[in-house]
């Protein structure tokens, strides 16, 4: 009997479950649906790469369970987009359900050949629609893209094997196999123009006794794990120029990622680094934006080299996950210089060598995680693999009209491990400098700042005034305590600042001179 009951009872409740629901009676629908945006914008892409992924959401804001009879893309099958709903990849789906006042994605993708299209300017502008159902019920939304053509580097990859070329390098006199995916650079190759974009995958190196030029107003992008080797013998010339519109920065040579998307405007850490190798020699830079790189400049070897191994002028290296430089042991010449957010310090002179910064910026407002270190540091040792302490010569490192800040305190480290025949000189004239050091950890003569033999005309601590530190904007207001406060020997040295804006009348610190900021800025 109870048996009976159960079985009567489980029947009655199914069927009145069965009843008050209508999952599976779907309506189809009316030409009233309701979308996250009109259009998709799938921001910019370079040819035959494909895009980020982008959703729309589509409403049933009835109350009635609804089946929409097709969603296909307008172009059908010869349509460049992609399109992903319920786990489903195609152009055309059929009968796709949603229940009532609910929403589901679409997910968008995009891969574009420019060369299928006319491009008199490299650029393309793509366009297709998603349609929904068809008829007087026919609902669509935009899509578009923007493609840009671009001079692409490869390295070789073995038809059959597979296997993508690596690098070898000379590291101090010897041939180093590596795991870096690249290639030497071709002689068709050793000039860059601002003709078209440059997409570059894996490190493009230049030969031995090669010079790669970049003429100004060229675009440089890395992909991920990328960048750029100068081998010894080799050069590096960037030439960059003065822009009239510091938003467009026309003349600039910039390198940066390959992701053009917004979200990755100013994420560091997207591609690898500029190297230049021991031996590597007459590297110059000038108007470059260097950003979102590991490292922004890797400088090695050379100390004693007759002029310096890097000259570096009028340019910016922002968002470095690591290092905005690093030399280790080397020499590197800075006049207005602009460094920013990075991981570690902005600059870093390691391992000895020499050093001469004049009117830079040297700052770290690095805001995406914890750092440990300063906006500058300098040592004269590393340590190998075998926990051996090596030592060598800082044989200068100075820093004239500079300022010296960031959001952390101090933004400048002394680290020498001492040895009576080992040099360790550095002066810092005329300098804006956070450093304040209420606890007394930072003692000893490295940081006698009575010592006019290291320390003259320095200013702790006050207000540089930057417009906009945390957006990378370094120029320094009409309240700034760095008005004013240059040497003169130093100005005349370096007569206009990075916006080429004269200084020498009355120099400010630092790679800018002041402005009066607006109150729209």
């Amino acid at each position: 009997m109870s048996r009976y009951l159960y079985f009567t009872f489980t029947i009655i409740f199914l069927t009145l479950w069965s009843s008050c629901r209508q999952d599976f009676e779907f309506a189809p629908s009316t030409g009233n649906l309701g979308f996250s945006k009109d259009t998709v914008y799938l921001d910019t892409v370079f040819t035959n790469i494909g895009s980020s992924t982008y959703n729309l959401k589509v409403y049933n804001n009835s109350g009635n369970d609804i089946s929409i009879p097709t969603v296909r893309l307008a172009l059908g099958e010869t349509s460049n987009y992609r399109l992903s709903i319920d786990g489903m990849a195609g152009k055309e789906f059929e009968n796709v359900e949603l229940l009532a006042n609910d929403s589901l994605y679409i997910f968008v993708e995009s891969t574009i050949d420019i060369a299928s299209f006319p491009n008199p300017n490299g650029e393309y502008l793509y366009t297709d629609q998603i349609e929904f159902d068809s008829g007087s019920n026919q609902q669509q939304v935009e899509l578009v893209t923007l493609v840009k053509d671009a001079v692409f580097i490869f390295p070789n990859r073995d038809n059959t094997t597979k296997v993508v070329e690596t690098l070898t390098i000379d590291i101090g006199g010897q041939q180093v196999d590596t795991d870096l995916q690249g290639r030497e650079l071709l002689a068709s190759e050793l000039t860059m123009t601002n003709e078209k974009p440059y997409v570059i995958y894996g490190f493009a190196a230049v030969p031995m006794g090669e010079t790669l030029t970049i003429e100004a107003g060229a675009r440089l992008h890395f992909h991920e794990n990328s960048g750029i080797i100068v081998n010894d013998g080799a050069s590096l010339h960037i030439n960059g120029g003065l822009s009239t519109n510091q938003e467009v920065l026309e003349n600039e040579v910039i390198l940066e990622g390959d992701r053009l998307e917004p979200n990755f405007s100013e994420r560091p850490g997207q591609w690898g680094t500029i190297w230049f190798l021991d031996g590597s020699a007459d590297n110059m830079i000038n108007h470059a934006t260097i950003k979102n790189a590991l490292v922004g400049i890797l400088c090695d070897g050379n100390p004693d080299a007759a002029t310096d191994k890097l000259t570096i002028t009028n340019s910016q290296i922002y968002n470095s996950s690591n290092f905005g430089i690093l030399g280790r042991n080397t020499s590197i010449k800075g006049e207005n210089v602009v460094i920013n957010s990075a991981g570690v310090s902005s600059f870093a002179g390691t391992f000895g060598g020499k050093y001469n910064f004049t009117h830079c910026t040297l700052t770290n407002y690095w805001n995406n995680s914890f750092r440990q270190f300063p906006s500058v540091l300098l040592n004269n040792f590393v340590v190998d693999e075998d926990e051996n302490v090596i030592i060598t010569d800082l044989t200068e490192a100075n820093f004239n009209n500079c300022i010296i800040y960031g959001n952390d305190n101090p933004e400048f480290l002394l680290d020498e491990v001492e040895e009576e025949s080992v040099a360790f000189n550095f002066k810092f004239t005329n300098c804006l400098v956070r450093f304040q050091d209420n606890n007394n950890n930072f003692t000893g003569p490295n940081y006698d700042f009575d010592d006019t033999s290291h320390y003259e005309g320095i200013i702790f601590n006050e207000d540089p005034n930057f417009k906009d530190p945390d957006l990378n904007m370094l120029i320094i207001g009409s309240e700034s305590a760095a008005i004013n406060k240059g040497q003169s020997t130093f100005a005349s040295q370096v007569p206009t600042d990075i916006l080429n804006v004269n200084r020498t009348a009355a120099p400010d610190l630092g790679a800018y001179q002041h402005i009066i900021f607006t109150e729209e800025e």
